[in-house]
């Protein structure tokens, strides 16, 4: 039914940009339009030109972005949330940018959540130091309260509240809820900022998979890339 549901918002997208080309009649005001919209067109081109290393344009997207995590394991799409700005826009930059391509899923524990978004994970040769690294910065809590670890949650990873009283994200760790009744004890202490809206399959595939003693999958799970999709 999700699927579905996905489909027919893509489809209607496609049939309403399809549906805005098909103006009629010529005036001094459509010749002005027609000329702004060169002009909009030719900055777009310029702009694309100067982003062509992008995944995606995050300028381009709308408030609650919709993007597709592609891993080794399967396709999660998900949806980030309007009310934490700070957080969207941090994941936005980074998937952009390409940062989390060939990143490992570095926790994973069945019954509970599945963890990714360490720089270091990329090179085996880390191995010891999987789960630590990112971007020289953190980023200030947005814990919402209408924002719970329901299944497929997307949340911002953090060091402890000794360390880290004011409970600020990692600059690019995150996890993935897998199941919400382990995680109930989260809620109000971890920022939330989107959620799962497809693969729930995947989620459920990769938190099943063998791990070693530090929760390590046995059989590397990355991330491909991430993709914008509205």
């Amino acid at each position: 039914m999700k699927t579905k549901i996905f489909l027919s918002i893509i489809f209607t997208a496609l049939i309403f940009t399809a549906c805005g080309s098909n103006t009629g009649g010529s005036t001094s005001e459509d010749t002005s339009i027609t000329k702004k919209s060169r002009s909009d067109k030719k900055n777009n081109k310029d702009k694309n030109m100067e982003n062509k290393d992008l995944a995606f344009n995050p300028a381009e997207l709308p408030e609650d972005p919709i993007l597709q995590i592609h891993t080794t394991a399967g396709t999660i799409i998900i949806q980030l949330y309007k009310e934490t700005p700070k957080h969207r826009d941090n994941f936005l930059k980074l998937a952009s940018e390409h940062y989390f391509d060939s990143l490992l899923f570095h926790r994973v524990i069945n019954g509970f959540m599945l963890q990714g978004g360490a720089p270091l994970s990329k090179n085996p040769e880390n191995r010891s130091q999987f789960g630590t690294g990112g971007p020289d910065y953190t980023i200030p809590a947005e814990i919402l309260p209408q924002f719970t670890h329901k299944k497929g949650a997307l949340a911002a990873a953090r060091k402890g509240d000794i360390a880290n009283p004011r409970r600020e994200s990692s600059g690019s760790q995150f996890y993935i809820v897998q199941e919400p009744l382990n995680c109930r004890h989260l809620d109000g202490q971890y920022t939330i900022f989107g959620e799962t809206i497809y693969g729930f399959d995947v989620i459920d595939k990769i938190a099943t998979s063998p791990t070693d003693r530090y929760n390590v999958p046995l059989e590397d799970i990355r991330i491909i890339t991430v993709e914008a999709v509205l």
